[in-house]
């Protein structure tokens, strides 16, 4: 059987395929369903953390930085557990990219602090030697766009049925209520950072950009 199919290629061409195709219904159709899902755990992003998404894409920073850990024990070793599907459930669009001028940011939130950010962003140099990032020094004195945050995280939940204000998950509510909650988090990173500007602008009700990036970076875990 075999040295006929080795003798006509075109059957064998035929057998390779059938067979192939046969293994990847086997392994891959069984646990699809369960992949595409959000991995337990997974929550939609924050108003302010949406804002600060918002931020990191105006930014181009997915240009260096990519979101997604390879399955190999060098990726591993450096970034952490290796990326699953359904831990990007809620991400519209997808930022995993393929060019790292700097490192995958993928689960940075495991393993940086808001003031180390903050350093970075003002001046890298001073907390990675030789690095050739730029300074972002504007986001420090421009406001975040909250308001066209909310609507995406409204949208989203309208159309895409993403589950704010379900158990365990971040609430909406009326504009007013997320104004509270972006507040709350945003207290909590102001109270890690050390810039003045930013803690007086957010006496005045104003949130800085850096303040909503900050806080997406420490949402990637």
């Amino acid at each position: 059987m075999f040295s006929w199919l080795e003798k006509n290629p075109f059957f064998f061409a035929v057998a390779v395929f059938v067979l192939i195709a046969y293994a990847g219904i086997v392994e891959i159709l069984p646990d699809f369903a369960n992949r595409a899902r959000p991995v337990e755990g997974t929550k939609p992003y924050s108003v302010l953390e949406l804002a600060g998404r918002h931020v990191y894409i105006k930014e181009s920073c997915n240009a260096c930085h990519s979101q997604m850990i390879r399955p190999f024990k060098s990726e591993t070793d450096r970034y952490g557990m290796y990326s699953l599907s359904g831990e990007y459930a809620y991400d519209r669009p997808h930022l995993w990219g393929s060019k790292r001028t700097g490192p995958d940011l993928w689960r940075v939130g495991n393993y940086r602090t808001s003031d180390w950010h903050e350093n970075h962003m003002k001046d890298p140099t001073s907390v990675v030697p030789g690095s050739i990032m730029p300074a972002y020094n504007h986001m420090f004195s421009k406001n975040a766009d909250i308001e066209t945050a909310y609507a995406e995280a409204v949208t989203v939940k309208q159309v895409f049925n993403v589950p704010y204000d379900a158990e365990g998950m971040p609430k909406l509510g009326s504009f007013e209520d997320a104004k509270k909650q972006v507040n709350v988090e945003a207290q909590a990173i102001i109270d890690q950072m050390k810039d003045e500007s930013v803690k007086q602008a957010f006496k005045k009700g104003e949130i800085r950009e850096i303040v909503a990036l900050i806080a997406y970076l420490n949402s990637l875990k």
